[in-house]
């Protein structure tokens, strides 16, 4: 008989080292598979100074690294690996790894995360923490007394944009339509503040700088002229994609993908599984609040399992 764990977490962000730490701790023998991107998106962010406990600034890739040695210190098993199929309607869980094993789990905990949409310019990955970000909330106290910009035309641009303006002189709203897709009044507050600037018609070709970045290059969609304009740094705010792809058909999503849990709970719509992290938050998508998720998750498993 193959051997049947009491529960299998999913990712490797800080839900789902938080989610082992708990796990670990009501001696569950939890197994951690770290899937492609061990860390997730905190191994991409240099400075992070609103992760609570830190007096001075921290670096993303070290905090995670922290968080794996305290999940395997607990008594976590952690496997460099990545889950390919995964059979979740059963009683006992199914989950099927690259490396051609097969796991057996009472319970499973998804913290799989999500990307931010990137642009796809050559430099992007360069860039990423040293002038180029897609988090506001994350990165916005960095470009204080500085001018950024904004490339997007929803929701989460236009409130990207207005966050900035408490802390840099002037922030552009890059845009290739002429106009946005905003709620108006989310339009309305963009037009009143006198901070930001509209930059429409407009696509960026090209980030400039050496080490930090310094410059876009911006093509005008209506005439094909091509500029450079300074900047501090870049927002990218064109969505997030949540990594469910492989849970499709099995567990109930929004329109956008995100996993749907329960109101105040990571309980999804089957038994024994639980999501915690961006997998399931389109609102907050903080180390914090995952890291919260994450402990919330093992909590319930605990729970179930009793």
């Amino acid at each position: 008989m193959a051997e049947i764990n009491n529960v299998i977490i999913i990712g490797s962000g800080p839900a789902g080292y938080t989610a082992a730490i708990y796990a670990a701790r009501a001696n569950l023998n939890p197994i951690l598979v770290s899937g492609f991107q061990p860390g997730g998106q905190l191994t991409i962010t240099t400075d992070v100074e609103n992760y609570p406990g830190y007096e001075d600034p921290i670096q993303g890739p070290w905090l995670m690294e922290q968080m794996q040695k305290q999940a395997a210190h607990v008594g976590t098993e952690i496997i460099n690996s990545q889950v390919t199929e995964v059979f979740l309607n059963e009683k006992i869980k199914k989950l099927n790894l690259d490396n051609g094993t097969t796991l057996n789990s009472k319970t499973v905990i998804i913290s799989t995360g999500a990307q931010a949409r990137w642009l796809g310019l050559e430099n992007e990955s360069k860039f990423q923490g040293h002038g180029l970000s897609a988090c506001a909330t994350c990165d916005g106290f960095f470009f204080k007394d500085k001018e950024v910009a904004v490339i997007g035309g929803g929701n989460s641009a236009a409130e990207e944009a207005l966050f900035l303006t408490k802390f840099a002189t002037k922030v552009y709203l890059i845009h290739r339509r002429d106009k946005l897709r905003a709620e108006k009044i989310l339009q309305e507050r963009l037009k009143q503040n006198s901070k930001i600037k509209f930059i429409w018609n407009s696509e960026v070709t090209k980030l400039n700088g050496n080490d930090e970045l310094e410059s876009i290059e911006l093509i005008d969609k209506q005439d094909n002229k091509i500029s450079n304009l300074k900047i501090d740094g870049v927002f990218i705010a064109i969505g997030h994609d949540p990594a469910t792809q492989l849970f499709k058909g099995q567990l109930k999503m929004d329109e956008a993908g995100y996993i749907i849990t329960d109101p105040d709970s990571t309980k999804t719509s089957i038994e024994g599984v639980f999501a915690a992290g961006d997998v399931k938050d389109k609102i907050y998508r903080q180390a914090v609040t995952a890291a919260g998720m994450g402990c919330m998750a093992a909590l319930e498993v605990e729970k179930y399992l009793d």
